[in-house]
């Protein structure tokens, strides 16, 4: 038996699904079928259709406005994620060391294509506290801990993940093209530190060190975030060697808690 021209069978259906999923959840409004419309590229009856299974799953919910929204089983399964996840227990502990020295905002970050990740943060002591959140995701080439990250692929995988990227220009401070960020990233290499010279926030900078374990493919990094107005150029630079340490550190533990992958 076939499934002929089924548009709904096979694997695709679920991919199609998770990238709807994926737009309502990532999206900065709720968004009403019209929204999610322009965007998906799907025919309407298939999009009616996988939203009602979604809400119907308790992954989306309908709001009394008709806007859908992430539905409250997704914060389960992300916190079951979020405490399971062995990268960020082994890390936690140097997470907080750093912030001990430092009395700034830690992050630790995992590159996920060509975002990162934020996977745990350590909040400031101070007054002024960074907006970030755990699993939100920022453009790689301009953040301190994804360009650490994007430091320790080797070329063919950096040229594969650049291919066609689209600079976009968030202060005058980006990086808007490749060469330069390659550059930026050979720089890296050779010191292992990063730095966020305000160039994905306005008043915003980080020192950042990679963190990468090949027996998974994990690329990471691990930073220190603050107020430009009261972490300076030199700060970051006095910061740089506990920030490599830290990195480091959570290497060694890895291969000597978690060993090699099976």
């Amino acid at each position: 038996m076939t499934t002929g021209g089924n548009e709904e069978s096979g694997t695709g259906t679920l991919g199609k699904a998770v990238a709807v999923l994926e737009t309502v959840a990532l999206s900065e409004r709720p968004m009403r079928f019209t929204d999610v419309l322009a965007v998906s590229g799907q025919p309407r009856g298939t999009l009616h259709r996988q939203l009602s299974h979604l809400v119907q799953e308790g992954l989306l919910e309908l709001r009394p406005d008709h806007a859908y929204v992430p539905g409250l089983r997704l914060l389960k399964l992300a916190s079951a994620s979020w405490a399971r996840n062995e990268f960020r227990a082994v890390a936690a502990p140097f997470l907080e060391a750093l912030h001990g020295e430092t009395g700034e905002t830690v992050h630790l970050g995992v590159l996920r294509g060509r975002e990162i990740i934020y996977l745990d943060k350590v909040e400031s002591r101070q007054a002024v506290r960074m907006n970030s959140q755990i699993g939100n995701a920022s453009p790689a080439y301009c953040t301190g801990v994804g360009k650490a990250a994007l430091s320790m692929l080797d070329a063919g995988a950096l040229d594969a993940l650049l291919e066609g990227l689209e600079f976009r220009s968030f202060t005058p401070q980006t990086i808007t093209d490749r060469a330069a960020l390659l550059a930026e990233l050979s720089r890296i290499r050779e010191s292992g530190i990063a730095f966020d010279r305000e160039e994905h926030e306005p008043g915003i900078r980080c020192v950042a060190a990679p963190v990468v374990d090949g027996t998974r493919g994990l690329v990471a990094g691990v930073s220190v975030t603050g107020p430009a107005y009261r972490v300076g150029p030199e700060q970051l630079e006095a910061w740089a060697p506990s920030v490599r340490r830290a990195a480091r550190a959570i290497m060694e533990e890895l291969a000597a808690r978690l060993g090699p992958q099976r």
